[in-house]
């Protein structure tokens, strides 16, 4: 009650309600209604005493409960008190009541019900995790500055890759632009070389890119992390869902990066983002003296360091699996680049392993085909042999296959389809493939007859080609120059003897 003491003192010395709100003390309409009160009680007259607490409290106390109402969610008290020691939310309480109860309050109501009852609720045990060294190390991404990215023309958000071991405290750092697979293991690689070393275990949150189905006691591990973690000879721990505080580590070092090295800085470009990260763990806080173990993280990574699993000789080759559809075209889609696969699988679902060089694809576990990894997007990486029959045959008899064989065949039917082929207006090649597939039906010797016959009548076509061959006239012999008629008849309407057309003109 020392405030309404203070307030009774001012207002006895001649303060009003406004510099008494002005000063901080009280508000001007509880002021007023103090002001009041002690009017009626005589407490603002100079020769009458201050009163005393317990007098105060009484008054004070009992107009306040006078003013008191009775909260719209007390008739559902007991039920709101047994979902509270339940651990429902206040949220999940208020939305029941007004689905099922017909209640008609705010959340507010709720909320000032359930204040007292948390406030009686016995506070939770917690027990720190104690990590002999190289027993394992935490993972977590956070959030990083947002920064200008070439590839998209615009500022981007980065993300801050953290792994700490936890016996030490010594970390790896890296910014990077999303938190896809590839990104999640190509950490992992760059993290254990940067250390030279694996711990036994990695306790992670359950990100996409590391755990597809987060589970307590059953969680199911992306498939390329697995096979990351099988390279390297570590075990993964994932925590339960909900519950960060199994890796407060690491969350501790993601604030720390967050708090102790981004403010204040300023960075060219990503590549300068990562330089001064990695100078900024060796130089300032690997060497601090860190708020747990008080001893230099970089100090006691000496120690750990030869406790830790040593790397495998050969890097294990990581890969991102991924699910793909055989599409008409014979070709399945990633990352905006398409791979061809056998026709025989179209419409089928596969599984396509991508690595920084290569793709492999499989049916099931069985390898169906690989590719070295396109570069360009709407890159086309096709084998010919995963086409059908026809569409191989279709693309083998392109123009020098055509070129190849008509000159096998005979000077006249690679002059014939050289000239089909040099046509400038008309594309000529499917009469070219024709022209010379008609030796499988009849004889490459007869089709050399015929395209001989059709280019004595300068008819250089497929359809007189096949017109020729079809009627047997391939067998007959070339009409010779001599015996040729003139391609206008003496007897012809409009011809003119040629002596008289050319001869000089008589007068007479």
């Amino acid at each position: 009650m020392y405030q309404y003491r203070q307030v009774l003192v001012r207002m006895r010395q001649g303060d009003t309600d406004r510099e008494i709100a002005r000063a901080g003390l009280m508000g001007r309409a509880k002021a007023a209604r103090l002001r009041a009160l002690a009017a009626r009680q005589g407490w603002l007259a100079p020769e009458a005493g201050l009163p005393e607490d317990a007098v105060l409290t009484a008054l004070v106390g009992a107009a306040r409960r006078a003013r008191s109402t009775v909260s719209s969610v007390e008739p559902y008290r007991a039920l709101v008190e047994r979902w509270a020691i339940d651990g429902v939310s206040g949220v999940v309480i208020h939305a029941a009541l007004l689905r099922e109860h017909g209640y008609t309050g705010s959340r507010s109501s709720v909320y000032r019900m359930l204040a007292p009852l948390a406030a009686r609720r016995p506070p939770q045990a917690t027990v720190p995790l104690v990590f002999a060294p190289g027993e394992a190390a935490q993972v977590d991404f956070g959030a990083g500055p947002v920064l200008p990215d070439p590839a998209a023309g615009a500022p981007r958000r980065t993300w801050c890759f953290v792994m700490t071991l936890c016996w030490s405290r010594h970390q790896y750092v890296e910014f990077v632009w999303d938190q896809s697979v590839a990104t999640w293991l190509g950490c992992h690689r760059r993290a254990f070389e940067w250390f030279g070393a694996v711990p036994a275990r990695l306790i992670i949150d359950n990100p996409k890119c590391a755990i597809t189905r987060a589970c307590v006691r059953d969680p199911l591990v992306q498939r390329a992390y697995a096979e990351c973690a099988e390279g390297y000879g570590f075990r993964i721990d994932p925590c339960p869902p909900a519950d960060p505080q199994k890796k407060g580590i690491v969350e501790a070092g993601v604030k720390y990066v967050k708090r102790n090295f981004v403010p204040l800085r300023s960075f060219r470009d990503f590549a300068d983002l990562n330089i001064q990260a990695r100078t900024w763990v060796m130089e300032e806080a690997g060497v601090r003296s860190h708020g747990t173990t008080r001893e230099r993280p970089l100090e006691r990574f000496t120690v750990e360091r030869p406790l830790m699993r040593a790397l495998p000789a050969i890097a294990p080759d990581l890969g991102t699996w991924h699910r793909v559809v055989v599409h008409r075209d014979c070709h399945v889609q990633f990352d905006r680049r398409l791979y061809s696969v056998p026709f025989a699988l179209v419409g089928k679902r596969l599984w396509l392993r991508a690595t920084d060089v290569a793709v492999a694809i499989y049916e099931d576990y069985r390898l169906i085909a690989t590719h070295p990894r396109a570069r360009r997007l709407g890159e086309r990486v096709t084998v010919s042999a995963h086409l059908p029959p026809e569409a191989q045959a279709f693309f083998a008899r392109d123009r020098r296959w055509c070129e190849a064989r008509a000159a096998e065949i005979g000077p006249a039917t690679a002059e014939l389809v050289a000239w089909l082929l040099a046509d400038r207006i008309v594309e000529r090649l499917r009469a070219a493939q024709g022209v010379l597939r008609l030796a499988e039906t009849y004889s490459p010797a007869r089709l050399e007859a015929a395209c001989a016959r059709a280019l004595a009548h300068a008819s250089p076509f497929f359809r007189t080609v096949k017109t020729i061959l079809k009627g047997g006239y391939d067998t007959q012999p070339l009409p010779s120059a001599a015996t040729t008629e003139p391609a206008y008849a003496s007897s012809a309407r409009f011809a003119r003897d040629a002596e008289a057309l050319f001869a000089p003109e008589s007068h007479h």
